[in-house]
């Protein structure tokens, strides 16, 4: 049986204490400790129980929320959900993906910096100052017709990435490759249109419809790995999501 006595909070840990909760609770689920249906104490009660701050604690729901892991009910309260999509988060590339669809991927690498991030950048992954970024600007081509244009920073001191990395893999794999474990993944996706530099490196008219995502991943560890912002041709490509409720 589940009790709040039973996650293990260590305090000498450099891990952050939010995500030790998150790990926690993520183990209690895997091993069916937690299962699908039962409520969880209210943040006030468990960060009490367990001597954390309400902001930890908040933090830690709302990872776990976005993760798919847990679902907020107005009225209820937050609740573990069903086995169907409780399941470990898998955060591919672009150039994964379509080599698994049997398409032809290539990349056009435009722009490939060791910059300062600018504020928003260096907010987003979590950055002390000092810290320097590699900027990617890259054209993702289907069977070499243009599909998407996607601009990411990730930090440097990750380790060491070369131009040509990106034109053989994907960057997750590159990533992976530097021993980058991926454990989450928050993104955004929504609409734009094209502007003059979408239209001329997608060879796409002036104001054509566009599919966006934003995305910032983390490590296992809690560490933010890399933020991107991608465009999509909308006549090529879409986004598919499974719900349950």
């Amino acid at each position: 049986m589940f009790t709040l006595s039973s996650l293990s909070i260590d305090r000498t840990s450099p891990v952050p204490l939010y995500h030790q909760l998150v790990s926690e609770i993520k183990n209690a689920i895997s091993t069916s400790t937690l299962t699908a249906g039962t409520m969880l104490p209210n943040e006030l009660e468990i960060a009490a129980q367990l001597h954390l701050s309400r902001p930890t604690v908040r933090k830690a729901m709302d990872e776990l929320v976005r993760a798919g892991l847990l679902v907020r009910k107005r009225g209820v309260g937050t609740q573990v959900v069903a086995n169907e999509i409780r399941r470990p988060l898998s955060l591919t590339s672009l150039y994964t993906d379509l080599s698994q669809s049997g398409v032809t991927p290539g990349t056009k690498v435009l722009t490939f910096e060791i910059i300062d991030p600018p504020a928003h950048i260096a907010q987003e992954l979590q950055l002390t100052s000092g810290e320097q970024v590699y900027h990617l600007l890259r054209l993702r081509l289907e069977n070499n017709q243009p599909l998407a244009i996607m601009e990411n920073w990730i930090p440097v001191k990750l380790g060491a990435i070369e131009p040509d990395d990106l034109t053989r893999q994907g960057l997750y794999d590159v990533l992976r490759a530097l021993g980058v474990t991926f454990s989450l993944g928050h993104q955004t996706v929504g609409a734009k249109i094209a502007n003059a530099f979408h239209a001329k490196t997608l060879d796409i008219e002036l104001g054509a419809p566009l599919v966006s995502m934003q995305r910032t991943v983390i490590d296992d560890i809690g560490t933010r790995v890399e933020t991107g912002r991608h465009v999509y041709r909308a006549d090529l490509y879409s986004f598919e999501m499974t719900l349950s409720n």
